[in-house]
C-alpha cells in the first residue's frame, strides 16, 4: 500500500503538490487529479489576433457603456481650438481643421473636369476679392441673359399655355367640372331658395346618436293561441265576385262572419273581402267610359318590365360571369368581344350605367374595333349616342356600318342627307350607302344621284334597275344596255329589259330578249336554272308582265327534262304553281305543255 501512493505522488504535477500535502496533513488518503477537458484540444486560432473594425466588447449581450459629465469635463467655447477628445477621426486636433481648410480651397483642375468652350466647370477666381470691375461684368452677363431669355419668352409662354390647357382637359378644376349646375342655379326662385333645409337638419339622427334595436322573440303561447283559434283561408269566396243582391255575409251568425270555434273576428277575411269590392269598384269605375278601361294593362305591364331587371337567373351565375370576363379584360384587354360581353352582361343585371362605362373603357382599348363602337352608340341616350358615333368615325372613317348608325341616331332628314353625303364622300364603293342616299331623295335627286351611284358602283344590279326604273323608255333602254355590259352574268336585268318593251307595247320584242337572254348566259358560262326562271315567271306574272312571264316559261319549260318525262314534269310544275300564283299562270303551262303535242291526262 506504501508503494502505491509513493507512486502516485510521482504522477502528481508540481501545481497540484500543495493540494497533495495538504490532504495529507489533514489525514485522509491521497487522491489522484482529474485531467482538465481542454488540456487535449488546441489553443484557438482567433484569441491572439487582434479585433475587427467596429466590434464593441459586450455589446452582443446588451454590456453598453455611458458617459458621465465628469467624462465630459466642463463647457467650453465652441471656437475654441483645444482638443477634443470625442471629436471624431480628423477633427481632433487644430492641425487637422486646419489642413481641412487647406483642402477645400484647392480647386478640382483635373483634365475631366476641363472644357474647351466653357473652361473648368468651377470658378478659378471665386477665392479672389470681388471688385468693381467683376460687378460690371456679371451685370453685362446677366444683360446678356435676359436679352436671350427674352427672345425664347413668347414661344416659351405658348408652349406652357399649351401644356397648361392640356392638363385642364384631361385633370378639370372642381368649378369647371360643376359649371353647368351653377348656371342652372340662376333658375332657382326665391322661394326655392328659402325651402333648402340646413345643414343640421338634414343629418341622419339615428347616425348621430346610434341605438342598438331590441329584438325580442315570440313567445310559443302566442303561436299555440292562434293557431287553436281555427283555420286561416288565403282563397276568397266566390259569391264576392258578383256584386249584386248575393253579399259574402248574408248573415250575422253565418261562418262567413263568425270563425269556426271561436267568437272572435277572422280579420284576413275581412281584409280580402275588402280588396276584392275595391277591385270591382275600380274596374266599374275604368269601364264606365264607352266601355274602356282607363289604364292600359298592356303598357302597365311594359313600363313595369323596363323598370324591373329582365334576369331571372340564379345571383350566383352573375358573379361568375363577371369574374371570368373581368379575367379576360385583363389578360387581354385589346379583345373586342370581352368587352362587348361585359357591358351587356351589366345591361341584362339592371346595371346600365356600368355597362355604359364599361363599353366606353373599351372603346379606349379597342378603338379599332367596329363592334365595340355601335354596341357603345347602342347603350348611350340621345346626344351622347351622337357623340360616341362622331368618336368612331374619327377612328374608323371607312366604317359603312358606324355611318349609317350615324344616320338613324339623326331626326331631321336634313341631318340624315348630311351624313349619308359626308359617308359617300369617303366611302363611294358603299352600295348600301347609296341606296340609304337615295331612299331619301325626291325622284329627280335620286335619278341624279343614282346616275353618279352606277360609275362607283358599275357591278350593283339593284342600282342599275333603280335608275332604270326612274328614267324615260329611251334613257332607260341605255340604261340596261349598259347593265348588261358590266354585268353580263345576270339574268334580271334581262327579265326588267323584256318588262320595260312589253310596258310600252313592243311585245314582239319580248321572245327575242328572253331568247337572247339565254344564249348570252349560256355564252358567260352561267347555267341556266330552270326553278329560278319559273319563280322569275311567277313574279312577272304578280306584276301584270303577262307577255314576259310567257316568253320565260316558254323559254325553259323544257330544259334540263327528258322526252318522256315532261308531262309528268309539266303537270307537277302547274300544280306547284296554282298554289302560288292565280289560275292564269296555271293555263300559261298548261297550254305550253298542250302546243307540245302530247295528250293532256284526264284531271
Amino acid at each position: 500500500m506504501a508503494s502505491t501512493v509513493k507512486q502516485a505522488s510521482k504522477i502528481v504535477p508540481k501545481t497540484a503538490a500543495g493540494g497533495s500535502a495538504a490532504a495529507g496533513a489533514s489525514g485522509g488518503p491521497p487522491t489522484m487529479p482529474l485531467a482538465s477537458p481542454l488540456m487535449g484540444k488546441k489553443k484557438k486560432p482567433f484569441l491572439g489576433m487582434p479585433a475587427p473594425l467596429g466590434y464593441v466588447p459586450g455589446l452582443g449581450r446588451g454590456a453598453t457603456g455611458f458617459t458621465t459629465r465628469s467624462d465630459i469635463g466642463p463647457a467650453r467655447d465652441a471656437n475654441d481650438p483645444v482638443d477634443d477628445r470625442h471629436a471624431p477621426p480628423g477633427k481632433r486636433t487644430v492641425g487637422d481643421q486646419m489642413k481641412k481648410n487647406q483642402d477645400d480651397d484647392d480647386e478640382d483642375l483635373n483634365d475631366t473636369n476641363y472644357d474647351e468652350f466653357n473652361g473648368y466647370a468651377g470658378s478659378l477666381f471665386s477665392s479672389g476679392p470681388y471688385e468693381k470691375d467683376d460687378e460690371e461684368a456679371d451685370a453685362i452677363y446677366a444683360a446678356l441673359d435676359k436679352r436671350m431669355d427674352e427672345r425664347r419668352k413668347e414661344r416659351r409662354e405658348l408652349r406652357e399655355k399649351e401644356e397648361i390647357e392640356k392638363y385642364r382637359m384631361e385633370r378639370p378644376k372642381i368649378q369647371q367640372q360643376f359649371s353647368d349646375l351653377k348656371r342652372k342655379l340662376a333658375e332657382v326662385s326665391e322661394e326655392e331658395w328659402l325651402s333648402i333645409p340646413e345643414v343640421g337638419d338634414a343629418r341622419n339622427k339615428r347616425q348621430r346618436n346610434p341605438r342598438h334595436e331590441k329584438l325580442t322573440p315570440v313567445p310559443d303561447s302566442f303561436f299555440s293561441k292562434h293557431l287553436q283559434s281555427g283555420e286561416n283561408h288565403t282563397s276568397v269566396d266566390p259569391l264576392q265576385g258578383l256584386g249584386g243582391l248575393n253579399t259574402p255575409y248574408p248573415g250575422s251568425m253565418t261562418p262567413g262572419l263568425m270563425t269556426p270555434g271561436t267568437g272572435e273576428l277572422d280579420m284576413r277575411k275581412i281584409g280580402q273581402a275588402r280588396n276584392t269590392l275595391m277591385d270591382m269598384r275600380l274596374s266599374q269605375v275604368s269601364d264606365s267610359v264607352s266601355g274602356q278601361t282607363v289604364v292600359d294593362p298592356k303598357g302597365y305591364l311594359t313600363d313595369l318590365n323596363s323598370m324591373i331587371p329582365t334576369y331571372g337567373g340564379d345571383i350566383s351565375d352573375i358573379k361568375k360571369a363577371r369574374l371570368l370576363l373581368k379575367s379576360v379584360r385583363e389578360t387581354n384587354p385589346h379583345h373586342p368581344p370581352a368587352w362587348i360581353a361585359s357591358a351587356r352582361l351589366e345591361e341584362v343585371t339592371g346595371k346600365l350605367q356600368v355597362a355604359r362605362n364599361l363599353i366606353m373603357k373599351g372603346t379606349e382599348m379597342c378603338p379599332k374595333s367596329e363592334d365595340v363602337w355601335l354596341e357603345a352608340a347602342r347603350l348611350q341616350p340621345g346626344d351622347t349616342a351622337k357623340a360616341v358615333v362622331a368618336q368612331a368615325v374619327r377612328h374608323l372613317p371607312q366604317s359603312v356600318r358606324i355611318y349609317i348608325r350615324a344616320a338613324e341616331l339623326e331626326t331631321d332628314i336634313r341631318a340624315k342627307k348630311r351624313v349619308l353625303r359626308k359617308a359617300l364622300e369617303n366611302v363611294s364603293k358603299s352600295v348600301l350607302l347609296w341606296k340609304a342616299a337615295v331612299e331619301l331623295e325626291e325622284p329627280e335627286d335620286a335619278r341624279i344621284m343614282l346616275s353618279r351611284a352606277v360609275e362607283c358602283c358599275p357591278t350593283s344590279v339593284e342600282l342599275w334597275l333603280a335608275l332604270a326604273h326612274l328614267e324615260t323608255y329611251e334613257n332607260a333602254r341605255r340604261v340596261l344596255n349598259k347593265a348588261r355590259e358590266n354585268i353580263p352574268t345576270d339574268r334580271h336585268i334581262w327579265i326588267t329589259a323584256a318588262k320595260l318593251e312589253e310596258a310600252n307595247g313592243n311585245t314582239q320584242m319580248v321572245d327575242k330578249i328572253i331568247d337572247r337572254a339565254i344564249t348570252s348566259l349560256r355564252a358567260n358560262g352561267v347555267e341556266i336554272n330552270r326553278e329560278q326562271w319559273i319563280q322569275d315567271a311567277e313574279e312577272c306574272d304578280k306584276a301584270g308582265s303577262v307577255a314576259t312571264c310567257q316568253a320565260v316559261i316558254r323559254a325553259v319549260i323544257g330544259i334540263g327534262i327528258e322526252e318522256e318525262d315532261r308531262k309528268h314534269t309539266w303537270m307537277e310544275d302547274a300544280d306547284s304553281i296554282k298554289e302560288n300564283v292565280p289560275f292564269n299562270l296555271e293555263v300559261k303551262v298548261t297550254g305550253v305543255w298542250r302546243n307540245s303535242g302530247s295528250k293532256l291526262p284526264e284531271m
